[in-house]
């Protein structure tokens, strides 16, 4: 099947393929620069920016993390990012992934705009007041992530109402995602709530108010022919997160890579985790000894996310999870949480972000 580009706001996407967004420190400037650069749409994660470059950028870090949600989510590291995947990708689109569920949302939607995103893209809760929060920024697109036709219909419902605007873009996610889902444990399971089967019923309740809404296909697609399938179904592209991990320009650490490399179907689960959602990643010796007394000890220094307040849902589940994923990313194979989508144990080489778009285009 022959790709075709699409159009979201302003914007043409030459590649209707999404690199998905993914914190702390697996999509940001080499990674999201380099898939704008394809023709593709690069997103770079605003989740944990307080970490680039050994931290660099903030103001106050305790016990190596940084400390309080203004340094986690670090203003000026978000523009050190994009200020470097700009001199990789020039003027090609580049989006900001903001997880809704974050502490400071308000504030970060503002950030990316200011640091030059061109588009928003928003899962882990319905983004109600984005349109209020980028009102000054009427080019920035707005890309809202749902995961059913009664969360669409609830947030065109409530952005119609409030600010007479449509989403430029729609993306479907299905459980099969890397990271937190927006399904219960029990739904994640669901014949009715996995992609192929939520796609054409998104599609059909996003045509009620536009046929020029791209919809795009996440969780779970993994190549040509799964990106194909989707299309059919009535998605106008798709996005994908775990696959873009095996690529030399991740910025992620090397043992994240080996560590997918070496996974096999029954290493990536589902999980407990103090967003309230279930997660989905490999399992690794960090979640046996959540259960011992070696554990690391929980105490909230960044309050990264809403619904852990301030590190009782962390200390509920027994981990903090901005503690656990910074320490994947910096490589610490025992404490790191290593986020996949339910297909990264197919990963066994590490290839460049062209050679990958070029596979996803035309097929193995």
């Amino acid at each position: 099947m022959e790709l075709k580009p699409i159009k979201i706001g302003k914007y043409e996407i030459k590649v209707p393929i999404f690199q998905g967004g993914m914190g702390v420190g697996i999509s940001w400037d080499q990674l999201a620069g380099s898939v704008s650069k394809t023709g593709a749409l690069g997103i770079i994660s605003a989740v944990g920016t307080g970490y680039y470059k050994k931290q660099q950028y903030i103001q106050k870090s305790v016990k190596d993390k940084p400390y309080n949600t203004m340094n986690f989510y670090s203003k000026d590291a978000l523009f050190e990012i994009f200020k470097n995947a700009r001199k990789i990708c020039g003027d090609a689109p580049i989006g900001c992934n903001i997880l809704h569920a974050i502490n400071d949302y308000d504030r970060v939607v503002v950030d990316a705009c200011e640091a030059g995103a061109n588009m928003i893209i928003t899962g882990a809760g319905l983004p109600t007041n984005m349109p209020g929060l980028t009102k000054d920024y009427p080019d920035v697109a707005l890309i809202p992530i749902v995961s059913s036709p009664k969360a669409l219909r609830i947030l065109v419902k409530r952005w119609m109402n409030r600010y007479d605007r449509l989403p430029d873009a729609i993306i479907v996610e299905g459980p099969l995602s890397g990271g937190h889902q927006g399904f219960s444990y029990d739904d994640c399971l669901k014949e009715e709530n996995q992609l192929e089967n939520i796609v054409p019923a998104v599609k059909e309740e996003l045509l009620k108010y536009s046929d020029k809404i791209p919809l795009i296909a996440a969780g779970g697609v993994w190549d040509h022919d799964d990106i194909a399938r989707m299309i059919e179904r009535g998605a106008d592209g798709v996005q994908m997160g775990t696959r873009f991990i095996a690529t030399h320009e991740c910025d992620t650490h090397q043992n994240m890579k080996d560590i997918l490399i070496k996974s096999k179907k029954e290493d990536i689960k589902l999980f407990k985790s103090p967003v309230g959602y279930p997660a989905r990643g490999v399992h690794t010796r960090l979640f046996d000894v959540i259960k011992t007394d070696a554990a690391p000890k929980v105490r909230c220094i960044s309050n990264c996310v809403t619904p852990c307040h301030s590190g009782v849902e962390a200390k509920a589940v027994g981990y903090c999870i901005a503690d656990r994923l910074s320490d994947a990313h910096n490589g610490i194979v025992d404490t790191g949480l290593f986020f996949s989508g339910a297909n990264g144990y197919k990963i066994d080489k590490i290839i460049s972000v062209q050679e990958l778009v070029d596979k996803l285009v035309h097929g193995e």
